[in-house]
């Protein structure tokens, strides 16, 4: 077997790199924003985080939607699938599907993603970014890989609890709820799906749905 050997000048280059990659590293050009707090920007308005997550949400082209309970989110539902007219509603997390059921919203069944006609599918979600209108899905969520992005309408239920100032704190109370077990998957969802692939032309609910709700719950 033959040994290669290293050139003198490309063993200085690598000597270079290596001496690089041991020194210390740059400091920070803004220390002072890393140390800032996310939830301080936020307090420097007179909007609720709720608020600003809504805005930010519909800027991106999603429908959002606030529930002072669970009696008008249930209400909200049936109102959409009645003015839809959907054939065919799918619901991918356990406890509200029981909470449809035992409220004789019979339109509602559980997900199914071997079934790809139906009009819409609700689940839940990890979090809800304020700042950036943003949802954290992952796959510890029931069909957490594919009823969010298998169907036309993506519904979203959240409770105010879940919405977070911005991303970081997004991910770190993932890793305290998680620990060790993190998702093998975490997806940050902003907006409906849309590309400009062809012709730069915009176009909305090609790799995923077309339409995002949003129903807030406020307890």
């Amino acid at each position: 077997m033959q040994t290669l050997k290293t050139s003198k000048a490309k063993e200085n280059i690598l000597g270079k790199i290596r001496k690089a990659l041991q020194a210390e590293k740059l400091p920070m050009p803004f220390p002072e924003a890393e140390k800032a707090a996310a939830t301080d920007v936020f307090n420097q308005s007179d909007e609720s985080i709720e608020e600003t997550f809504a805005e930010s949400f519909i800027k991106l082209g999603g429908k959002f939607v606030f529930c002072t309970n669970e009696q008008e989110l249930l209400e909200s539902i049936a109102e959409l699938h009645e003015s839809r007219g959907w054939q065919q509603l799918y619901c991918a997390e356990e406890r509200l599907t029981k909470l449809f059921h035992n409220n004789k919203m019979d339109m509602v069944h559980p997900a199914d993603v071997s079934d790809g006609t139906a009009d819409a599918c609700i689940t839940g979600c990890e979090y809800l970014v304020a700042r950036t209108g943003s949802v954290f899905l992952s796959s510890k969520q029931y069909l957490g890989r594919t009823a969010t992005v298998f169907y036309p309408v993506h519904i979203i239920v959240a409770y105010a609890g879940q919405v977070v100032p911005d991303i970081q704190q997004g991910l770190e109370l993932l890793t305290k709820k998680y620990g060790a077990n993190l998702p093998s998957m975490i997806n940050l969802n902003t907006g409906p799906s849309r590309t400009a692939d062809i012709e730069k032309t915009l176009v909305v609910g090609v790799h995923g749905p077309g339409e995002v709700f949003c129903f807030l719950v406020n307890a």
